[in-house]
């Protein structure tokens, strides 16, 4: 769905008047020195499929992703004066999974009428701020665990060091990072028209050098590094925080290996199928019509699969911690009076000062934990 070089959902109209004949044909093999037993692969299943199973996945994904991580911005705008470094990482994930969920409905809406409708300029426009949003929410997410890393093993070195300007200068950074790799999306996207005379809003590099490093990209950026990064840090950080005394450290220890697991399990599917799809395009895979089928079921469905993590952010980073929570069902309980939050009540302010002790093992709890 992405303008990521493996891409293969196919958003496509039918030029001429009969818009019932979805059915699409592969004859990129016709010209093959030996066709006698050439048959052309029909796709017509796997439409199908992308036209109800992407439509309904992404809307979901988007509402949610939308409500959960725009409660998470209202609510570290309203506190701005009590920001902290980790608030300004919290602040631009949320900002990053807005970004990224804000051009699904555009892909939903390609996916179910199958075409792109929405123009060249469209076409560069929102697979830009996809693939931005996709590289900034991963590269915010190596921030925070790196800050997390810092304050356990290092927090008397580096406290001065967490200041407002070193979280705005991260932010800048990151976003220039996430920008710069994601550049080749604003160049190579374009509206095309295959075989089948239909318009297709897809990747399309001049050269396969492109396509070699939007897979490495994404491989590499995407999976590869956040995760090592998270492996080598967390497993520094759990030993540490068992020898604290205080008794939050158990919820952490539960919280960094949530963050590891599920990171691992939403994105590793994604990016092995992206990666078995660049090694068939090399031809190191078949090529024939039934494993090319499955591959690209696995593509669209492991990466719709993928999307929703940026779901799950708000409540892995933010809703896990009683401060951010309080927060959160304050806000909700003036936004709608007419609903309950007894959940806001429990956390008074008082109550919250005195479950919370001073000391280093405290801190850099309420640090991991919001």
């Amino acid at each position: 769905m992405e303008n990521f070089a493996s891409k293969e959902t196919v958003f496509s109209v039918d030029s001429g008047t009969n818009m019932t004949d979805l059915t699409t044909i592969d004859y990129s093999s016709y010209y093959d020195e030996n066709f006698s037993n050439f048959s052309p692969c029909s796709y017509a299943g796997f439409k199908d499929f992308g036209k109800v199973f992407l439509p309904t996945l992404y809307g979901l994904v988007f509402l949610l992703g939308f409500v959960g991580n725009g409660l998470v911005v209202c609510v570290l705008v309203k506190h701005r004066n009590q920001t902290n470094l980790t608030d300004i990482c919290l602040f631009n994930l949320a900002l990053s999974d807005l970004l990224f969920v804000l051009t699904l409905p555009f892909y939903a809406h390609a996916s179910m009428i199958n075409e792109w409708v929405f123009q060249d300029f469209m076409c560069r426009f929102l697979s830009t701020c996809h693939t931005i949003g996709f590289f900034s929410s991963i590269f915010f997410m190596v921030a925070m665990t790196l800050d997390r890393y810092v304050v356990v093993m290092h927090a008397v070195k580096v406290a001065r060091y967490r200041t407002l300007r070193a979280g705005f200068a991260l932010s800048v950074v990151v976003w220039l990072l996430s920008f710069g790799v994601s550049l080749p999306a604003f160049i190579f996207s374009r509206v095309t028209v295959e075989e089948t005379l239909r318009n297709q809003c897809t990747f399309s590099p001049e050269n396969k050098d492109w396509e070699i490093y939007n897979n490495l990209a994404i491989n590499i950026m995407g999976l590869l590094i956040p995760s090592l990064v998270m492996i080598v840090c967390y497993c520094r950080i759990i030993p540490r925080l068992v020898n604290m005394r205080t008794a939050k450290k158990h919820r952490v220890v539960k919280l960094i290996i949530s963050i590891m697991v599920v990171f691992f399990l939403f994105w590793a599917p994604y990016n092995i199928s992206l990666f078995l799809k660049f090694l068939q395009s090399e031809n190191k895979l078949p090529n024939n019509c039934k494993f090319d089928g499955n591959l690209r079921l696995s593509v669209a469905v492991t990466e719709a699969i993928a999307y929703t993590h940026c779901c799950l952010n708000p409540i892995i980073y933010a809703f896990v911690g009683q401060k951010f929570m309080k927060r959160a069902m304050q806000l909700l309980s003036k936004w709608v009076p007419w609903l309950h939050f007894p959940f806001a009540r429990d956390f008074s302010d008082s109550s919250y000062r005195k479950s919370s002790v001073v000391s280093r093992s405290s801190d850099v709890t309420s640090t991991l934990i919001m």
